[in-house]
C-alpha cells in the first residue's frame, strides 16, 4: 500500500473501534431517559411520525438518485477523499446558512429546518457515493447510504447494531428484499429524532436560534460527511481484503 492508504488504514481501525464501542454510563442514562419519553407519547404520533419521515426520507432518496450523476470514474483512494472533502465543505457550509437563516426566522421557518437538512444530508451522502464510483441508481446502494445515516445520528447501543450489519455489505447485500417499504422506518425516525432534538429545540429560541442553527447544521454536515467517508473506506479496504 502507499502511505496514504496505510495512514487510512490507521484511521479506519481506530474509527471501527470507536463504532464498535459499547455505550456509557451516560450515553445509557441519557437514551434511558428518551426512551422514558416517548413511551409516554401516544402510539399513532409514533407512527403518524414514522410514516412522514418514511415519505420525506424515499422522497428525497428517490430525488437525489435523477441529480446525482453516476461517476465511472476510477479514482485513487486520495484522489477520491480529495474530492469528497471539497462536497463536505460546500454542503457544510450550505446547511450552516440554511441554519442561520431559518433558526432567525422564528418558529414555523425553524421547523422548516428539518426536511431541509435532510435533503441536504442525503444529497451530501449521494454525492459521496457517486465520487468513490458507487451506482446510486442501485437500490441496495441507496440502503447503504441510510445505513450511514443512521450511523451518524444514532444512539452508541444502536450505532453498534448498524455498524455490524454494515460490515462485508457487498455479501450481505445480495440478501437484501427489493421493496424499501421493508426497510426498519421506525427505529430510523426514532434514534434519528432522539439524536438531534435538544440542539434542534435551542434553535428556535429567539435572539439565539440563527447562531444556533448555524452551528448544529455545521457540526452535524461535518459528522455526517465523516462517516460516510469512514463506511466507503471500509468498503475499499473489504474489497481488497484488508480487514
Amino acid at each position: 500500500m502507499m502511505i496514504y492508504e496505510q495512514e487510512m488504514m490507521r484511521e479506519l481501525q481506530l474509527w471501527q473501534r470507536k463504532m464498535m464501542r459499547r455505550p456509557g454510563v451516560l450515553n445509557r442514562l441519557s437514551k434511558s431517559a428518551q426512551d422514558k419519553i416517548n413511551s409516554l407519547i401516544p402510539e399513532k404520533v409514533h407512527q403518524a411520525i414514522t410514516v412522514a419521515i418514511k415519505q420525506m426520507i424515499r422522497g428525497v432518496l428517490f430525488g437525489a438518485k435523477w441529480t446525482t450523476r453516476n461517476k465511472k470514474m476510477l479514482l485513487s483512494l486520495e484522489e477520491g477523499d480529495y474530492r469528497v472533502d471539497e462536497k463536505i465543505k460546500l454542503y457544510r457550509n450550505t446547511a450552516a446558512v440554511e441554519g442561520a437563516v431559518t433558526g432567525a426566522g422564528g418558529l414555523l421557518l425553524g421547523l422548516a429546518d428539518f426536511p431541509l437538512l435532510i435533503a441536504i444530508k442525503i444529497k451530501l451522502l449521494f454525492e459521496i457515493a457517486a465520487t468513490y464510483g458507487y451506482p446510486v441508481n442501485d437500490y441496495k446502494e441507496r440502503v447503504y447510504i441510510l445505513h450511514i445515516f443512521q450511523l451518524a445520528f444514532s444512539s452508541a447501543k444502536h450505532r453498534r447494531q448498524v455498524f455490524l450489519s454494515m460490515k462485508d455489505w457487498d455479501e450481505k447485500s445480495k440478501s437484501l428484499p427489493e421493496d424499501i417499504h421493508q426497510f426498519e422506518w421506525r427505529p430510523f425516525q426514532q434514534e434519528y429524532r432522539d439524536y438531534i432534538d435538544l440542539a434542534k429545540m435551542a434553535q428556535l429560541i429567539p435572539v439565539i436560534g440563527a447562531p444556533v442553527g448555524a452551528l448544529v447544521n455545521y457540526r452535524l454536515i461535518r459528522k455526517l460527511g465523516y462517516t460516510a467517508k469512514m463506511a466507503y473506506h471500509m468498503r475499499w479496504a473489504e474489497a481488497r481484503h484488508l480487514i
